[in-house]
């Protein structure tokens, strides 16, 4: 008879999900917790699947000395616990558990929010040392206040909601949130963060943590806010510049804050925010609630059961599997879609609406859904972050309110085949079209004209007065950065119109380079996309 898998479970997760787990009798479930890495190892022979929470580590050893695991589940949403390279190296399938906290850290987010308007925590400890000092802690009613929400992800979503209903008006600044699904949450969406600051009384963090959101309240923001205005992060330290809030907190600029979440964790004793009585702490309780580890625990085991017994698969965090033959036809045009995600994620409008997506040619005759799906997670990762994969992509699209439509064409015009896709927002609308020569890929228009480049390394694209000398200046330019242009193709509409440059270059170009091309009267736009 043959023996039945091994699910191993290392840390506590809820007794609900256990049980699902073993309830019909197909698994052989094991459970011991707060094993360090060589008890694991030994552990884990023979188990097919590993769940964890955030306690044990699973590293590249454990990684490597079990042949026999096929899943890993993280019950909760982060996976830094995780060497998630040496599992995709194996083959191994990561997944996580990315809805089970929503609720409780929206709720965290609110009771945040009401303690810095009413200074509960400082009221209770002060009557804790025999104090009745109700003027001190005079504070803030919430109805008929403005709140600024940063970023309307699933919990930003939820904070709204709730928000509406504490007679709140709710402002947002969410570049890639679509009219649609603004006006379905009765919010208003502001453009510009610099437009939105300086009319919110309480501002609130839900982005996630990117090289383009890092620090995005920082010192330079301080000068935008309204005095007395109160800030609140359950999301990713390091979204607010802790030394700037430090300073806003104790020039009374900032009237009072609160933190689930820092830059380094745990918050060390030495830290200057500690010391801060305007500011309130609490050590990442955002989904530190009864209902939301039962919800975690319930969500992963059933992700795990799914992908042992019907090889579906919920919640991916690394590529899923597909068969070799598939994989020699499609993985190329795979990894292609992913970048032509990232380019468009950087050109086109904000607010995407729409996504059309059209194969021509030979490609047409395949099943290309694991293609669209590559070209979406490229460009939702770029949104919402790391979190987005080809498998739980769909959940951001239904989130973000996008209408995606996929066509067919038989013929590929002058290539044998061609991948052609656009975006759309209001009248707004870019695109871009690649294929193949051979074995490289090549990117053949963009937004209608057609050019040249490669999908790969650093990209500059730019659009520029049709006038003699331009290209001769750009050149000097980029000799004094010392910046070398590896190749380079120019489109124009028409004589003396504008005209689209595509370059590829060796390296990032300076920022100082980048101030100076912006600030030319002749150019009308510049984008950097940096292929990583």
């Amino acid at each position: 008879m043959k023996p039945l898998p091994k699910i191993f479970i290392a840390d506590s997760i809820s007794s609900k999900g256990i049980e699902l787990l073993r309830a019909d009798g197909l698994f052989e479930v094991i459970v011991k917790t707060g094993l360090q890495e060589p008890a694991l190892i030994e552990a884990l022979e023979g188990c097919e699947a590993l769940i964890v929470r955030s306690q044990t580590k699973v590293t590249a050893a454990v990684i490597e000395a079990s042949p026999s695991l096929r899943i890993i589940g993280r019950a909760g949403v982060g996976i830094d616990n995780v060497h998630l390279e040496a599992a995709t190296a194996r083959g191994i399938v990561v997944m996580n558990a990315p809805g089970g906290n929503t609720i409780s850290t929206a709720e965290h987010a609110l009771s945040l929010l009401l303690c810095t308007a009413r200074m509960i925590p400082q009221a209770h400890a002060s009557m804790k040392i025999g104090k009745w000092d109700r003027k001190k802690f005079e504070g803030a009613q919430v109805h008929g206040k403005t709140l600024a929400i940063l970023g309307m992800g699933r919990i930003g979503s939820e904070v709204a909601r709730r928000a509406v209903a504490f007679g709140m008006r709710v402002l947002v600044y969410d570049p890639y949130l679509s009219t649609s699904k603004a006006r379905s949450l009765q919010i208003e969406v502001v453009d510009q963060l610099h437009e939105l600051l300086p009319r919110a009384d309480f501002i609130t963090v839900h982005m996630p943590l990117t090289e383009e959101t890092k620090h995005m309240i920082g010192r330079r923001e301080l000068s935008f806010l309204k005095p007395g205005v109160r800030l609140i992060n359950c999301a990713r330290g390091g979204l607010i510049d802790e030394e700037a809030l430090v300073e806003g907190l104790s020039s009374g600029l900032i009237a009072g804050a609160a933190l689930d979440v820092f830059e380094v964790e745990p918050l060390p004793q030495s830290s200057p925010l500690t010391q801060l009585e305007n500011l309130i702490l609490t050590p990442h309780l955002g989904a530190s609630t009864i209902e939301a580890q039962e919800m975690v625990g319930i969500e992963i085991a059933e992700s795990v059961r799914l992908a042992l017994l019907k090889g579906e698969i919920r919640n991916a965090l690394n590529i899923p599997n597909i068969d070799e033959k598939t994989l020699e036809i499609l993985g190329p045009w795979i990894e292609l879609a992913g970048r032509l995600g990232q380019f468009l994620a950087h050109l086109g409008p904000k607010r995407t609406e729409k996504i059309s997506i059209c194969y021509s040619g030979r490609i047409a005759e395949h099943d290309m859904s694991t293609v669209s799906r590559s070209f979406l997670t490229g460009f939702l990762e770029h949104i919402h972050g790391p979190e987005v994969n080809a498998v739980n992509v769909s959940s951001f699209l239904k989130q973000a309110g996008l209408q995606v439509t996929e066509s067919r064409k038989s013929e590929a015009g002058d290539f044998m085949d061609l991948l052609e896709i656009s975006i759309e927002a209001g009248g707004e609308k870019s695109s871009i079209g690649a294929t193949f020569y051979g074995s490289k890929p090549r990117i053949v228009t963009v937004n209608n004209r057609f050019v040249e480049g490669h999908p790969n390394g650093v990209l500059l694209l730019l659009e520029n007065k049709d006038q003699p000398g331009i290209v001769g200046d750009l050149g000097s330019l980029f000799g004094k950065s010392h910046l070398n242009i590896a190749n380079m193709s120019l489109s124009r509409n028409e004589t003396l119109g504008t005209a689209l440059i595509l370059m590829n270059l060796d390296s990032l170009p300076p920022a100082t380079l980048l101030e100076q091309l912006r600030a030319d009267e002749n150019i009308l736009w510049v984008e950097v996309i940096h292929f990583l």
